[in-house]
């Protein structure tokens, strides 16, 4: 199943600044395949770092918990609006710094489900090679019934 980023808008909050997955390739029961068009107009290049555009760790990491996040709301569909958040992050390494006109490719799969929380194991890709990669702990809330 692939995912515009009208679909996306429709299944997690987050906008502009802070969206940081464009296009959903695959999604199934227990993995998912995003991409974020990393581009020169990313708002915090202007000061990561000047001249030297690198896309910061954090952000390639929020990047592949949204798109995790994605796949959680999915597996729940329970019709209720629910929010996504960190709680936390384990086993975080960045091999390769990603720059302006890179596609990340995040490929995240699934360690473990609960009723409220669930354990991501996230690996994220540009032009084949691996650029991070992370345990993402993440859970959910009702925030509307």
């Amino acid at each position: 199943m692939e995912l515009t980023i009208q679909d996306i808008q429709k299944i997690i909050p987050h906008r502009y600044p802070f969206l940081l997955v464009d296009k959903i390739l695959e999604c199934g029961e227990d993995y998912i395949v995003g991409i974020k068009n990393v581009t020169f107009n990313e708002p915090f290049f202007q000061g990561h770092f000047p001249g030297i555009p690198i896309m910061p760790g954090v952000m390639i990491v929020e990047a592949m918990a949204q798109v995790s996040g994605i796949l959680f709301l999915k597996i729940l569909n329970d019709q209720k609006k629910r929010l996504v958040y960190f709680a936390g992050i384990d086993k975080a390494r960045f091999r390769k710094p990603v720059r302006p006109g890179d596609q990340l490719r995040m490929e995240l799969k699934l360690l473990r489900l609960r009723q409220s929380s669930y354990k991501m194991r996230g690996t994220a890709y540009v032009d084949g090679e691996v650029v991070a990669e992370a345990e993402l702990l993440l859970v959910s809330e009702v925030i509307e019934e």
